[in-house]
């Protein structure tokens, strides 16, 4: 996964390291601190229910059994996550200070910070894992039940605003939130996910930019293979969330933190084996609840037996055993990768990958270029801010800015500011979304010719709804979209030209 500066905020900060040294005192920091905001990882915040898997998640996209899976005192505290050059935990208190503790004998986040928790801002854990390079993840204390959607722990240490700017700074920078929830959604839980969008706008959340992540679907089957159910009762949730989430991606977290972070010994490999030499009917009867797995009478011992639920559950162990049955010669590696594509986890990591990579790309840029508008308003040379209006004005004119435009029309539709008619709200936020020209138009496989002109006939459809019959708000983002359509037509083109 990598998800390094985009091509549009990198141009931004092409564009404050050249105005920056031209500049005066204060703004000229300010311009340069904005440069580097630019160039940090993909700031990533999880949020959910206690209990819904999150530090599971965590630790799957970190590839380290890092974040406590138990309730305790650092479930209930903001933890950043970031690259560093050594393994370090520092507690970051409320003053500003820190006190910096090792990580624990079994390589996670101590239970005992050491600092009494109403003195702690947040945890910030630097880690030397290469995935951290590119992503930043920033793990929030739990939300908690219907009649306090969130609780009264996330609200102080995520969002009070007398947070010192250290905490501020470690949550206001997510550009994407992935909201992690298990079984069906309930009312309240919408509520919830509403209740911290509505506190959260400083973690710049929105439809556009924030996952659905549907835990634990290996509870669904009682045991037998969920995917046929899980597939599309994830989409019949995104439906339901199509306000909150852009996309919901159905997962088993415990399969992916196994696997990710290489928990799977080889003597738990050999039990798995060993279990797959059983007799069919002995497997039946072992593998029909957790009780008889760990309780009955067999080969391997019990204690490897509760270690294997605790690694794998009874959905994880069940697929192994049947993969290893069929295919007794397979190699440990092999089988891992098996466990791996069954969590479901790498269509989060692709969504991850594809999606939010363009999307922040483009949020980053339209950041920094309100922040540097902002810079320019506020500073007291008259040539500092001519320079700066200057070089915004000749980013802003490059036609591939335009994707800017369009997703901030598309955050106002999804988000329920502007109605549109759904299919037309479908076809913006596609071309919202992605550079892929099938995917935009719904035309998989289909040749250049046939795009081009399928992109052109929308940029006329959308034309014609802005001239007739669109209120003024529609006909704003109709003609983004207009424009939008038919600048992809002109690159579909160009692109086929090429070949």
């Amino acid at each position: 996964m990598s998800m390094g500066p985009g091509p549009l905020s990198a141009r931004v900060a092409g564009l404050c390291a050249e105005a920056g040294h031209r500049l005066g005192g204060p703004t000229q920091a300010a311009v340069l601190d904005v440069r580097k905001r630019l160039g940090e990882p993909l700031r990533v915040a999880i949020a959910g229910r206690l209990k819904s898997g999150k530090s599971t998640l965590v630790n799957s996209l970190i590839g380290r059994r890092v974040a406590q899976t138990e309730v305790g005192e650092c479930t209930r505290l903001v933890t950043q996550f970031r690259y560093g050059t050594s393994d370090r935990v520092d507690v970051v208190k409320r003053d500003g200070s820190r006190a910096s503790l090792p990580l624990d004998e079994s390589g996670m986040i101590p239970q005992r910070l050491g600092v009494p928790r109403q003195a702690i801002g947040y945890i910030d854990c630097m880690l030397t894992s290469d995935r951290l390079r590119d992503l930043t993840v920033v793990d929030t204390p739990g939300l908690s039940s219907t009649n306090n959607p969130i609780s009264d722990e996330s609200k102080k240490f995520l969002f009070d605003d007398d947070l010192d700017p250290d905490s501020q700074g470690a949550l206001s920078g997510a550009e994407a939130i992935v909201y992690v929830f298990t079984q069906s959604v309930r009312a309240d839980d919408l509520e919830a996910l509403e209740a911290f969008r509505s506190v959260s706008a400083r973690l710049s959340s929105n439809p556009i930019n924030s996952l659905g992540l549907f835990n634990k679907v290996d509870k669904l089957a009682g045991g037998g293979d969920p995917w046929p159910v899980a597939s599309p009762l994830a989409k019949s949730q995104a439906e339901v969330l199509r306000r909150v989430v852009s996309d919901v991606v159905p997962v088993i977290g415990l399969l992916a933190e196994t696997t990710e972070a290489g928990r799977l010994t080889a003597a738990d490999c050999e039990a798995l084996r060993e279990l797959a030499k059983l007799s069919e009917q002995d497997q039946q009867i072992l593998l029909a609840s957790a009780d008889l797995f760990k309780s009955r009478d067999c080969s391997v011992s019990r204690e490897q037996r509760e270690r294997l639920l605790r690694l794998l559950d009874l959905y994880g162990i069940s697929f192994a055993v049947a993969a290893l049955s069929a295919e007794p010669q397979l190699a440990t590696g092999d089988l891992v990768r098996k466990l791996f594509l069954a969590s479901g986890f790498p269509r989060l990591r692709e969504t991850l990958d594809q999606a939010f990579r363009w999307r922040t790309d483009a949020i980053k840029a339209g950041w920094g270029l309100s922040a540097l508008e902002k810079i320019a308003g506020g500073t007291q040379r008259p040539a500092d801010r001519e320079l700066l209006r200057d070089a915004i004005e000749r980013v802003i004119q490059q036609p591939e800015y335009h994707s800017l435009k369009l997703i901030e029309v598309a955050q106002q539709v999804s988000a329920g500011n502007v109605e549109l008619p759904e299919r037309m709200e479908v076809e913006l936020t596609r071309l919202a979304l992605s550079r892929d020209p099938a995917w935009i138009l719904d035309m998989a496989g289909a040749p250049g010719p046939q795009l081009a002109k399928a992109a052109l006939d929308a940029a006329t459809r959308w034309r014609a709804f802005a001239v007739a019959g669109a209120s003024p708000a529609q006909a704003r983002v109709a003609h983004v979209a207009h424009r939008g359509f038919y600048l992809l037509s002109q690159r579909v083109r160009e692109h086929a030209g090429r070949q």
